[in-house]
């Protein structure tokens, strides 16, 4: 899928539907720093995370997402990544306009083929929402890229037929969110969270995918492949990116060098650290310091 993006007032495309405020598809090969800060707006705010591993915050509370989850924001509440970061991955989004009820809550518009009562209980649902990632929620990704197909076809019918995907969105996230409740948590993403806890608590060490596997007790074979299925990334490269965003941590402490922090994140030397961070992040560790400081 081509990155683009698409906003109401700026692009033809969405002349016909004044509720669609924004529609895109974004795709990074290396970290972007302040690039994505948190802001609030007055919509509902939805993003499919296709591949890479993304921590946002929500509300100010900080969440993990993987691909085949949904960031679910809802309107008045802020979002964004700490310090602007935005990790290796790509996702796509839309951000819809609806109508804002005295009492709070909200409502599809005109636009919908909901009847009263079945925008009034999704209305009302979504403004009660409190689980902002919707696990493992591929439907949403498939029906945000019918949207986008039709809008560049423009074949008959294609007005009807993206209203008639929103609302199916809209029902299948609040399905979704039901199932969540009765049906918590996950399984290897828990594991997962779990291994990247443990590394971060010796990052110094130069861990091998055999260490790795170990421990989260599965084998090299089956461990890559979890790691690329779920992450985007093999288990090395995987383990970079967690040594990268620690040290964008640490450069922003004046009072650890560059070759401590190069040292404690694992990487062979300042040399290594400085080319593998300019490559993922487009600045050298100095500079990202420099400019950190300034805008302190």
């Amino acid at each position: 899928m081509t990155p683009f993006s698409l906003q109401h007032g700026k692009s033809p495309e969405l002349r016909l539907f004044p509720h669609l405020l924004e529609l895109g598809m974004k795709k990074n090969g290396a970290m972007q720093l302040d690039t994505f800060p948190a802001t609030v707006t007055e919509c509902i705010r939805i993003y499919y995370i296709i591949e890479g591993k993304f921590e946002w915050r929500i509300n100010h509370q900080p969440y993990f997402l993987y691909p085949g989850d949904v960031a679910l924001i809802l309107p008045g509440i802020s979002f964004g990544s700490d310090n602007g970061v935005l990790e290796i991955g790509a996702f796509t989004w839309m951000h819809l306009d609806m109508q804002k009820l005295d009492n709070g809550h909200i409502l599809p518009g005109k636009w919908s083929g909901l009847s009263d009562t079945e925008s009034a209980t999704i209305g009302k649902m979504l403004s009660m929402n409190s689980t902002p990632v919707l696990s493992r929620f591929s439907e949403a990704g498939k029906i945000l890229k019918c949207i986008h197909t039709e809008l560049l076809a423009h074949e008959i019918g294609y007005q009807t037929r993206i209203n008639h995907q929103v609302d199916e969105l809209l029902i299948k996230m609040i399905r979704h969110m039901t199932q969540q409740v009765v049906h918590p948590g996950r399984d290897f993403p828990q594991t997962f969270m779990r291994l990247e806890e443990l590394l971060r608590q010796d990052l110094s060490h130069q861990w091998t995918v055999e260490e790795m596997a170990a421990l989260v007790g599965l084998g090299t074979t089956l461990f890559t492949e979890k790691v690329k299925s779920y992450s985007g990334f093999s288990p090395i490269n995987y383990l970079i990116n967690i040594r990268i965003s620690e040290a964008i941590k640490l450069l922003k402490r004046p009072d650890i060098s560059v070759t401590d922090i190069a040292l404690d994140t694992g990487f062979y030397s300042s040399q290594h650290f400085a080319t593998t961070f300019k490559k993922l992040t487009g600045y050298r560790p100095s500079e990202f310091r420099k400019n950190h400081l300034r805008n302190e």
